[in-house]
């Protein structure tokens, strides 16, 4: 048959391509019954489906082309979910008289629980049916999984898993007070597993919307609204999006400042975080991020300084006054200038260590120092680059001798992929400065 070469042909086939990385999934039961709910709250939307993508998993795509400062979505302020629809359920009279009071996250956390539990006679159940069963935040990665992130974040994990449990710890009482409204015992329905899962939930899913403080809450911000559907958009760092809610439709809106071509995946940017805030806060790493960073603890920074640096304590405690001994990076472009000033300072002979302001405020002290300041930062990078192929190698046996890990191992090894591109990259840079120099 002959090749079609007209117009025709040429969008048959940039539709074939477009159906390759994206399965439209609005034909499924619960996409429709959840489309149905939300037209029942005043949504109304004739331009994105929700769908499977190639890379991305589920997200909704856009059936006419996009330009910058059109509207992406408007849902109505009935269909969002805040700690006034948990005030307004038969929760509500509970959480008003308990004390001390609970916490919005605690009062949402309780609701997405109790609705999840009673199911079919939930009015939420359409919302609650297409939320994600399990997430991939650290709190819910595995301990071979979480022993493979890098140090940084690694504590980070050990830190959210932490403050996760206490807040299951010092809600059991509130949870136990429940216990009028359900036939089974409370303890089953508000287990660990099931706060995780309703945290995970709010913590990924939510949008910023402040609400006045009440008395039945305790002082933490109510700033919290689930928004079914909405929450289907996935996170890219290469876009830009204008969100808040309008009190005039009384609508939370989002506007694209960026172009999208019809049949494509529309995207909104949760901010500009690189992939260690997003593995931590969301669950996912995005590739390629423009943001991304390669932390280095102070422990790493200290393994090239001699110990019998009699000034070594002083520069350290300088460091520390200062605030730069965190979130010293690499990034795209090389080292950072966080970094570069303390390995400056620490890199300061005896003769210069009068000078430690000036090396704060970023000026050149010798030649001697900056030669020595490259030297090391280098040696540190290869380090990292050295660490990170062998997490790879290790990941690489885990993924085949247990299959049940798959999912997170790929997470962690999806985040140690982008930080050695970026460790590569910073050698390159930090080879062509200390030619430059010498």
């Amino acid at each position: 048959m002959k090749k079609s070469r007209g117009r025709t042909g040429r969008k048959r086939r940039r539709k074939h391509l477009r159906s390759l990385c994206a399965v439209n999934c609005s034909h499924k039961l619960e996409y429709i019954k959840l489309k149905k709910w939300l037209k029942d709250r005043g949504f109304e939307d004739s331009n994105l489906r929700p769908a499977e993508f190639l890379g991305t998993g589920r997200g909704l795509m856009t059936t006419k082309a996009l330009q910058a400062g059109d509207l992406i979505i408007s849902l109505p302020e009935k269909c969002l979910l805040t700690t006034g629809t948990v005030l307004s359920s038969c929760l509500g009279e509970y959480i008003m008289k308990w004390k001390p009071p609970v916490s919005p996250l605690i009062a949402l956390c309780t609701f997405l629980i109790a609705e999840k539990h009673i199911g079919e006679k939930s009015p939420w159940k359409p919302y609650i049916d297409v939320l994600p069963k399990t997430y991939t935040c650290p709190v819910c990665l595995e301990h071979d999984a979480v022993s493979l992130l890098p140090e940084t974040l690694r504590m980070k994990a050990q830190e959210q898993r932490t403050m996760v449990h206490e807040l299951y710890v010092s809600s059991k009482a509130f949870f136990s007070s429940l216990q009028p409204l359900f036939a089974e015992s409370t303890e089953t329905i508000f287990n660990y597993s099931a706060l995780e899962w309703a945290w995970c939930t709010i913590n990924t899913r939510t949008i910023y919307m402040k609400h006045s403080q009440r008395e039945c809450f305790s002082l933490e911000p109510d700033v919290y609204a689930l928004a079914p559907y909405l929450d289907l958009l996935n996170h890219s760092p290469n876009v830009q999006v204008k969100a808040a809610f309008n009190e005039q439709t009384r609508s939370y809106e989002i506007r694209t400042n960026s172009q999208c071509k019809r049949y494509e995946e529309v995207f909104i940017c949760y901010g500009p975080h690189d992939n260690q805030r997003l593995l931590l806060e969301y669950g996912f790493v995005a590739m390629d991020n423009p943001h991304s960073s390669v932390y280095v603890s102070s422990d790493t920074l200290l393994k090239y300084f001699p110990p019998l640096d009699k000034q070594r304590n002083a520069k350290l405690s300088i460091l520390r006054d200062h605030d730069f001994l965190e979130n010293l990076t690499f990034g795209w472009d090389g080292p950072s200038w966080r970094l570069l000033t303390a390995l400056k300072l620490l890199s300061l002979g005896a003769d210069e260590f009068t000078c430690w302001r000036r090396t704060l405020l970023g000026d050149v002290i010798s030649a001697r120092n900056e030669q020595q300041t490259l030297n090391i930062t280098a040696k540190i990078c290869h380090f990292l680059i050295e660490e990170t192929h062998h997490v790879l190698l290790q990941i690489s046996q885990l993924k085949r001798s247990k299959e049940n890990l798959k999912t997170h191992l790929a997470l962690v090894e999806a985040l140690r992929w982008e930080n050695l591109k970026i460790l590569q990259r910073s050698a390159e840079i930090l080879c062509n400065l200390s030619m430059a120099t010498t």
